[in-house]
């Protein structure tokens, strides 16, 4: 296969397993996402939704969570990991969309990357699945992926998200980037597979033997 046809297989049958592409992170709003994208970082969704709720019923509006001590912050995103920076970001940026934005979530890339602890992939996520916006974020799952199905050198995440995004159409991209983050959760995983064991790494590399080795 060239790396086009593996690109159209890879989209064709991620669609076919994932027809729906739900959110994984709990939220009510952009805030609530934006808050919930943040914690991700180095932590689980699934941990992420455990701690959220508590932490909105605290602050669901930039206004309330600017007035939660940092401290009281800190306290119920602990299971997250890097609370220390995460819980004075969240309280930092709740008072910057205050001063800067009227209270609301910027739409743009540049602003919302001005907010601390906001860093290009966390933009990417909110203006896609926030706002609507085309936008390829790139996690380890897809950073992963991407290698084994040879649709990147794997240099580092931003190639592998430039390469994605001249690979695929850009009405594909959000539902897309959602569909091989599932796969890469349930089958071709960091131990699970090494490139040769999945549907799709069979499917796009039949006769590849040996692991593929992922850079970071």
């Amino acid at each position: 296969m060239t790396k086009t046809e593996r690109a159209a297989h890879v989209d064709r049958r991620l669609a076919e397993l994932y027809p729906a592409t739900p959110i994984p992170l709990d939220h009510r709003d952009a805030f609530t996402l934006l808050v919930a994208v943040l914690l991700s970082a180095q932590c689980t969704d699934k941990r992420v939704n455990e701690v959220t709720p508590a932490l909105f019923a605290l602050g669901a509006t930039p206004e309330k969570m600017s007035r939660v001590p940092v401290g009281k912050i800190h306290a119920i995103i602990r299971p997250c990991g890097l609370a220390p920076a995460k819980s004075k970001n969240i309280s930092a940026l709740s008072r910057l969309l205050i001063e800067r934005h009227s209270g609301e979530v910027p739409r743009t890339f540049e602003e919302l990357e001005a907010l601390p602890g906001v860093g290009h992939k966390t933009a990417s996520v909110v203006m896609a699945q926030a706002f609507g916006v085309p936008a390829f974020p790139v996690d380890t799952h897809i950073h992963r992926l991407a290698q084994r199905w040879g649709l990147t050198d794997g240099r580092n995440v931003e190639q592998s998200e430039r390469d994605l995004k001249k690979l695929f159409p850009r009405e594909l991209w959000n539902a897309l980037h959602l569909r091989i983050i599932f796969y890469g959760r349930e089958h071709c995983t960091a131990h699970g597979c090494d490139g040769t064991v999945c549907e799709i790494c069979r499917t796009v590399y039949p006769k590849r033997r040996r692991a593929v080795r992922t850079k970071k």
